[in-house]
């Protein structure tokens, strides 16, 4: 039983927010630190990706772990009123990120998925500095 009630729960809902989360702009600030420009929310792209960078040519979607149901998260919690709603939702989330992935690989981007579990951890920016090799620039030095 949902302890909220309908009018709360729906209040509730329409506060989660789909651009500029938490776990976004901590990716976002760990692409500026490796001195990563790029675009967000670009609608022109199939899927409207959360983080593009178009001088890689990559895409990045940061996914919450309830709503795309990030297998072995515990933050991919099940509700456990309305279950076949929420079981078929899980299962649309998962069916069109697989579309949208494909369609943007098709198109020659490659495409990065950072989960919301990941964003929180100290070694995001070492994998972002992995996925995108660039050489720091030396000072150049006073003669």
């Amino acid at each position: 039983m949902d302890q909220l009630g309908v009018s709360g729960r729906s209040a509730l809902m329409r506060k989660v927010r789909r651009k500029g989360t938490a776990p976004e702009l901590v990716v976002r600030s760990a692409l500026h630190s490796l001195k990563l420009r790029f675009r967000v929310n670009r609608s022109d792209l199939f899927g409207n990706p959360d983080i593009v960078l178009p001088k890689w040519k990559t895409v990045i979607f940061v996914h919450g772990c309830f709503w795309h149901d990030h297998a072995g998260c515990r933050r991919a919690s099940k509700p456990s009123t309305r279950a076949d709603f929420w079981q078929a939702k899980f299962i649309r989330n998962r069916k069109r990120d697989i579309l949208v992935r494909r369609t943007l690989r098709a198109n020659g981007w490659r495409v990065i998925t950072i989960w919301e579990c990941q964003a929180r951890r100290p070694i995001l920016r070492t994998r972002l500095s992995r996925l995108f090799p660039i050489e720091m620039k030396k000072p150049k030095e006073d003669s």
